[in-house]
C-alpha cells in the first residue's frame, strides 16, 4: 500500500464488503466503486484481491488490539474486562443480526475455499483467546482458564450465528445475560 489515505480507505471499504457481501462475491469493481476511484487506479495500490484480504486481515487485528487496550484502560477487573468482550454481542446486534459475526463468517468463508489466508484470519480468534484466558488467570480460574477462554469465544459465536439465523435480538439479550451470570459464577468460584 503507497498512498496511506486511498489504501486506508480502499482496506476500510474492502472489510465492510467482505463483512456484507463475503470476500468471494466481493470484486475489484465493488471496492473500487465504494471508495471512487478507477479500477487502474485501484491496481496501483493492491494487484490482488489477496493482498487486499491480508490487508483487510491485518487491519482487523489492529482494531481488535485497539478493542482490548481499550477494556484494559477502563479496569483492572478481570471479570468487567471479560463482559467488555460479551458486551461486543449487544453493541453489534444490528450488524450481527444481519450478516452474522465478521470474524466467525470470514473464516468459516476462507475455510470452505481452502483459501491460504484461513490461518491468517484465524488469528484474530487466538488473539482474543490468548487475552480471554490471561483475564481467567487474573480472575483465578488457573487451569481452567483456557477452557473458559475458548467457552466465551464458542459461546459468542454460537450466539452470534443465532442471532443471525433467527434475527432475534431478545435472543441475544437473554444468551448476554446468560454468559454474564455463568462469569459472574466463575469470579465467584475462583474468589472461594
Amino acid at each position: 500500500m503507497r498512498d496511506g489515505t486511498t489504501g486506508e480507505q480502499i482496506v476500510e471499504r474492502a472489510d465492510d464488503l467482505f463483512y456484507r457481501q463475503g470476500f468471494e462475491r466481493t470484486s475489484f469493481a465493488d471496492i473500487a466503486a465504494e471508495v471512487g476511484i478507477s479500477r487502474g487506479n485501484f491496481y496501483y495500490h493492491f494487484r490482488t484481491k489477496d493482498e487486499i484480504l491480508d490487508a483487510v486481515i491485518e487491519a482487523r487485528i489492529d482494531a481488535s488490539r485497539e478493542m482490548i487496550a481499550g477494556w484494559e484502560a477502563e479496569t483492572d477487573d478481570p471479570e468487567a474486562r471479560i463482559l467488555g468482550y460479551i458486551r461486543i454481542l449487544r453493541d453489534n446486534r444490528q450488524d450481527i443480526m444481519a450478516y452474522g459475526c465478521p470474524v466467525g463468517t470470514l473464516t468459516s468463508e476462507l475455510a470452505k475455499l481452502n483459501h491460504r489466508a484461513q490461518d491468517a484470519a484465524g488469528r484474530i480468534f487466538t488473539l482474543f483467546r490468548d487475552w480471554l484466558r490471561g483475564e481467567f488467570e487474573r480472575l483465578g480460574c488457573g487451569g481452567e482458564s483456557d477452557r473458559n477462554a475458548m467457552h466465551v469465544l464458542a459461546w459468542s459465536q454460537g450466539v452470534a450465528t443465532m442471532a443471525n439465523a433467527y434475527q432475534d435480538a431478545d435472543f441475544v439479550e437473554r444468551e448476554i445475560s446468560e454468559i454474564s451470570d455463568w462469569l459472574h459464577e466463575r469470579a465467584a468460584e475462583a474468589r472461594t
